[in-house]
């Protein structure tokens, strides 16, 4: 339910929300992710849409306390935090920021510079793991979930089954992660910084803590309820950009077209996706289409973005009023 509702504006949008979910309901097009045996287990059904404004008002329907892993959702994230804490001229020398147009488990670097692609993709992202744990060593898990939890305003926990089958069976993200050790692009401690990737990828969270992750990022790094800052203001505009140009995996272009903000799925069913300054949305729903994203979670963004205008190039998108201030 909304925070408030005692403007007509407000019960507009949970009108909106109510509908939308109710539309996509019956979409049961996809299916539940199986290459990790524990995401096997979700219910197919199971839907849930929220809302967030940057404001912190929040409005939701269907499966909103359903708990799921983040998977990749947690990429943007990671990425954001090495930005910070080691600059981006280092980070720019171990992962690169072009789609690459591949699947996300694509075993595949870029040519001459042997960097992965994007840290949007496995590959990158176990670097940016490699990076953190450079870094802080056998605390970094500690350090991403302490994050995490800042940006969902609320203390976030690891699904140990996940993780284990995460572990247990993640012999393609292993090879990734020897690869990129041949290559030079992670420190030796390679596995160390895999085992942190695969748990990071295993914290539990529900939709509604992924569109109150999204309205952080979209109130400028700081969460829109509790206050508290998760990044300098001056990351913000990478990890939405980074977001915006790779976040859908091989979907990105089309999505680009036609949902135009930056967004990030993940296998387990999640889709956020953020509108600069004004909201950010969650979604669960773990039926996947061809490219690993939520089917109902697409469909749901795509009609939020033509329902309320949110295309980055929309007409009723006015965007930055900086000319119109200093002219």
């Amino acid at each position: 339910m909304p925070t408030t509702t005692s403007d007509q504006p407000l019960s507009e949008l949970q009108a909106l929300v109510d509908d939308v979910h109710a539309k996509y309901a019956p979409l049961d097009e996809g299916a539940v992710a199986t290459y990790i045996p524990e995401l096997a287990k979700a219910n197919p059904d199971a839907f849930g849409v929220c809302l967030a404004t940057a404001e912190g008002q929040v409005f939701e329907a269907g499966d909103c306390d359903r708990a799921f892993t983040i998977q990749s959702i947690s990429k943007p994230f990671t990425f954001g935090m090495a930005l910070e804490e080691l600059g981006i001229d280092e980070v720019m020398q171990h992962v690169g920021v072009e789609p690459s147009g591949d699947a996300f488990n694509s075993i595949e670097l870029q040519n001459q510079s042997n960097r992965p692609f994007n840290p949007m993709v496995n590959s990158g992202a176990i670097t940016v793991s490699a990076l953190l744990h450079r870094v802080h060593g056998a605390r970094t898990f500690e350090h991403v979930l302490n994050r995490f939890s800042v940006l969902a305003g609320r203390q976030l926990t690891l699904d140990e089954s996940v993780y284990e089958s995460e572990r247990r069976t993640g012999h393609r993200n292993r090879a990734i992660a020897h690869l990129l050790l041949n290559f030079g692009v992670v420190h030796d401690e390679a596995e160390a910084a895999l085992d942190v990737y695969f748990r990071q990828c295993s914290i539990l969270v529900t939709c509604r803590d992924l569109a109150m992750m999204s309205a952080t990022l979209a109130n400028m790094g700081r969460n829109p309820v509790t206050g508290e800052s998760a990044y300098t203001i001056a990351y913000v505009k990478d990890i939405l950009s980074i977001m915006f140009t790779c976040g859908m995996y091989d979907y990105s272009g089309q999505w680009a077209y036609r949902v135009g903000v930056p967004a990030k799925s993940g296998v387990a069913g999640g889709v956020m996706a953020v509108v600069n300054r004004q909201l950010g949305i969650g979604t669960y729903s773990p039926r996947l289409d061809q490219y690993g994203n939520s089917r109902r979670g697409t469909e749901v963004c795509a009609e939020m973005a033509s329902r309320l205008g949110l295309h980055v190039f929309d007409c009723l998108n006015v965007g930055s009023s900086f000319l119109s201030a200093v002219l």
